[in-house]
């Protein structure tokens, strides 16, 4: 197997709307994931979530979190690796992203 090498686009800190963010974060699947990252500092490959949603779905749906500033996606090896970018969601809106993750499902 190849090693990916492509570097995803990511919106710059001050290019991150809160309309995108709260567009991206109102699907409960795109929540989820959200929510697992929140878990996992180190960030994860989404492809180990279990959300019940085909490979396809699952890339859209961080594609969109990726596009809306909300998760940072880096290539390692075969896997894409997927992060919550909290520091920047936090500096651009403080506790958004806690009341979200607080927030009853």
């Amino acid at each position: 197997m190849r090693a990916m090498t492509t570097m995803l686009a990511h919106p710059e800190r001050d290019e991150i709307r809160i309309a995108a963010v709260l567009q991206a974060l109102a699907d409960p699947v795109r929540l989820e994931i959200v929510r697992a990252l929140a878990r996992c500092e180190e960030g994860i490959s989404c492809g180990v979530l279990d959300l019940g949603v085909t490979a396809s779905t699952l890339t859209h749906h961080v594609r969109t979190l990726r596009e809306a500033g909300v998760v940072h996606v880096r290539p390692q090896g075969t896997s894409r690796i997927s992060s919550l970018r909290r520091a920047d969601l936090d500096a651009l809106f403080p506790g958004l992203l806690d009341g979200v993750l607080a927030a009853r499902q």
